[in-house]
């Protein structure tokens, strides 16, 4: 079991490694994810998972799993039993914190953790158990854009507050007397900054004891305990009337807080491609119900509702058209800007936008099923998983805040000892404390994943996970399918060969009809007249078909499957097609000649690898001369021919064992084996469902030029990861010492410090600019 939670009170690397080490100790969970960045967290369980312990685990140690409260109005109950029963029974339900049904209201009310329940699937329980419900607009317990607000009311308040402070500290330093005496006050001084301290700088105090009350430590024990020393020691100079360092803790919060507030606008900004493909689906759709237009919203539509679209407007939801023609934009799905025409029995999909056409369609998936949402989901996961790299960065952020300290404490008894001045001493101890940054070392890998992955999707490229976007970049051998990969993977019939051509092609297309392999249906597609009904129909993967017609076998399918059993096969074709074989009755009928052309993007494709020096193989079953014809017109010269599909992952294994990184590329079932075995797994979207479920990156437009474009993606992304890595390691390593050395006040070690998380999610940002 997976699930993906939201938690809220990250702060920095060594907070996310906190959880992450916790829920791994805990029973049956076997790996754990916790993204800073995206501030999700991927649980998974070979069981059910416990949600209440995970809950209650991650609030010991501080922090908040996003919740949602959720009402419903409930029909059908008529006593207290009812409502009692119905409670109990979604208590029970996975990710449900709290559950209370009100019989006088008729009403539930439901906590539950967000991403793990929502009011769908607990309408469904309801009715489940015999009652009906209809949701409420749901109240999320933390908004995105409120707690953005939040944070600039907060940094307003602590900027007009520090002002006065910045001024007399100038006005101190330069003698100028250009303000107002009662600024110089250290009375005055000690309430602002008292504000500043305990009221707009409280989220750094209550992190900070959450850590340290749990023996650990993050960015915010270094502010608190920075800001701290310069406040108290200004109120214990107030009494010897030494000089007061409040403008150093009030403008340091501050400044913090600034930082925080843009690097939460710009990671906002990382997230973009997921709100733009939620704003993709309309609001309303056009339903006929006995005769009539009726307007309902989206989520009112049922399965096999009838749907209307009319010129310019969006598709509500998938389904298949029964009436009518038109041609759909579905680049914002699949970043292809040709228009796609659609007809009756084509296939559409939700938030794509119709052109200048009319037509009628039945609604097949909706909700959670339907193709948006299932690449929602896939964005969403890839953006919230881990990079290999994280690792690094993980490693040295868990060293990295007790290591500070210990430089802070240094700092403070080498300046002492050499000046016994503890002004100096305490100055240099914060400067060094506020300048350190674990957040830029957290966020460096996470970010970059965030866009990128981002950007494929907005390029129709979903990768499943960040560790297949690091992993795409060190590719050095492509291996394509050939049916449907590197052709069209739409045969048709070109040649019959046979005593009897009408017998030969009915016997054919009558067995193929049970077969979705693209060859048996251009068969069936060639055959116009009457099927002949079969039994005991049989099929031996990438072998060919079998049956009975009465008690007559029929055998269709490659020159090997047909001669186990008949040996006079006296007909052949060119060997540059494909040949399909008939028998029937013990007797050889004939041989049927299958053509399918390669895609127009294929060579360009082919050879845009090439130039990034790239190997290109050609994986097919068919004999070797086709498959060379094939391989020519694409302009591979590597090719694996006459292949078993049992045979195929063994193949990829034997270039693995030469030391190639190998990607494969395949869109049918048969491809699914050597999809899980290559290093890199790549389906083409048109295809089967099991390939796309068992590969690493999914090419919705159907075009094999995705396939140079995600791998140069990858590897302008883990260039962009490197950066941020050099960057946020390379402040600190230099930052420090100088911090130590007295070099750097504590104000302007702050400023630097707020900027370089921002610095970092604002490099990453450039990927989104980045052309493939």
């Amino acid at each position: 079991m997976n699930a993906i939670l939201s938690i809220k009170g990250m702060t920095c690397a060594s907070c996310s490694n906190r959880i992450e080490k916790k829920l791994s100790k805990l029973k049956n969970i076997t790996k754990v994810n916790v993204n800073l960045s995206t501030e999700k967290t991927s649980v998974s369980s070979e069981e059910e998972l416990d949600f209440n312990e995970i809950n209650t685990v991650i609030e010991k140690l501080g922090f908040e799993v996003e919740k949602e409260k959720i009402e419903i109005d409930i029909e059908g109950m008529t006593c207290s039993s009812c409502s009692s029963r119905i409670e109990k029974q979604i208590a029970k339900m996975q990710g449900i914190l709290e559950s209370n049904v009100n019989l006088s209201t008729n009403k539930g009310t439901f906590i539950v953790l967000k991403n793990v329940q929502n009011e769908k699937s607990i309408i469904q329980k309801i009715e489940k158990l015999g009652y009906s419900g209809k949701k409420t607009e749901s109240l999320a317990l933390k908004d995105t854009h409120n707690t953005l607000k939040k944070k600039r009311n907060i940094l307003v308040l602590s900027l007009i507050l520090s002002f006065p402070l910045l001024l007399s500290m100038f006005d101190m330093m330069f003698d100028l007397t250009l303000i107002p005496d009662i600024f110089s006050n250290g009375y005055f001084q000690l309430s602002l900054a008292t504000i500043v301290q305990f009221y707009c700088g409280w989220q750094f105090y209550k992190s900070s004891w959450a850590n340290i009350s749990h023996f650990s430590a993050n960015m915010d024990v270094l502010v608190a305990m920075g800001t701290s020393a310069a406040y108290f020691f200004s109120i214990y100079n107030i009494f010897y009337n030494e000089h007061l360092y409040f403008e150093t803790s009030a403008v340091l919060i501050t400044l913090i807080l600034f930082g925080k507030y843009l690097e939460e606008r710009a990671k906002g900004k990382t997230t973009e491609a997921i709100s733009k493909l939620l704003n993709l689906s309309p609001k309303e759709a056009i339903v006929l119900r006995d005769d009539k237009e009726i307007i309902v919203t989206t989520d009112n539509v049922i399965k096999d509702d009838i749907l209307l679209v009319k010129a310019g407007a969006k598709i509500p939801v998938d389904g298949i058209v029964i009436d009518g023609m038109s041609y759909v934009d579905e680049s914002m799905i699949t970043g292809e800007s040709k228009a796609v025409k659609k007809s009756i029995d084509s296939s559409v999909v939700g938030g794509t936008i119709n052109g200048n056409g009319t037509f009628r369609y039945k609604a097949t998936k909706l909700g959670d099923e339907s193709f948006l949402s299932q690449i929602i989901k896939v964005v969403e996961e890839a953006q919230g998983s881990k990079a290999s790299i994280q690792r690094f960065a993980d490693v040295i952020s868990g060293y990295f805040v007790p290591a500070v300290l210990f430089f802070a404490i240094l700092t403070f008894s080498y300046w002492y000892s050499i000046s016994s001045d503890i002004n100096i001493s305490i100055i240099n101890m914060v400067a060094v404390l506020v300048i350190a940054c674990p957040c830029a070392l957290g966020l460096a890998t996470p970010t970059s994943i965030m866009v990128g992955t981002g950007k494929a999707a907005q390029e129709g490229i979903l990768f499943k996970g960040g560790e297949h976007l690091e992993n795409a970049h060190k590719i050095d051998t492509v291996v394509f399918d050939k049916t449907g990969t590197i052709t069209l993977g739409k045969p048709i019939v070109t040649h019959i060969e046979a005593y009897d051509q009408n017998k030969t092609l009915q016997i054919a297309a009558s067995i193929e009809k049970y077969s979705d392999h693209p060859i048996a249906k251009a068969i069936v597609k060639e055959y116009d007249g009457e099927l002949l009904e079969l039994s005991d129909v049989k099929t031996t993967t990438g072998m060919g078909i079998e049956g009975q017609i009465g008690d007559k076998k029929v055998l269709v399918g490659s020159k090997l499957f047909v001669q186990n059993e008949i040996s006079n096969i006296d007909i052949s074709l060119d060997e540059a097609l494909s040949s399909v074989y008939v028998a029937f009755d013990g007797e050889f009928l004939g041989v049927i000649g299958v053509s399918d052309d390669i895609r127009s993007t294929t060579k360009t494709a082919v050879e845009l690898l090439k130039n990034m020096g790239i190997e290109v193989y050609m994986l097919t079953g068919d004999n070797q001369t086709s498959a060379q014809y094939i391989g020519k017109k694409a302009g591979i010269e590597n090719i694996i021919s006459e292949v078993l599909p049992t045979q195929k992952a063994e193949k990829i294994k034997e270039l693995q064992e030469k030391g190639k990184v190998v990607a494969m590329v395949g869109d049918g079932i048969n491809d699914a084996p050597a999809l899980v075995t290559a290093d890199v797994g790549i389906a083409i979207g048109s295809g089967s469902d099991i390939a796309i479920e068992s590969s690493d990156i999914t090419l919705l437009q159907g075009d094999i030029s995705g396939v140079s474009k995600a791998i140069n993606l990858s590897k302008k992304t883990m260039t962009n990861i490197k950066q941020n890595l050099f960057w946020a390691l390379i402040y600190n390593i230099i930052g420090i010492p100088i911090a130590a050395s007295g070099f750097l006040s504590p104000i302007v070690a702050g400023a630097a410090m707020a900027f370089s998380s921002v610095s970092v999610v604002s490099n990453s940002l450039k990927l989104k600019g980045i052309k493939l």
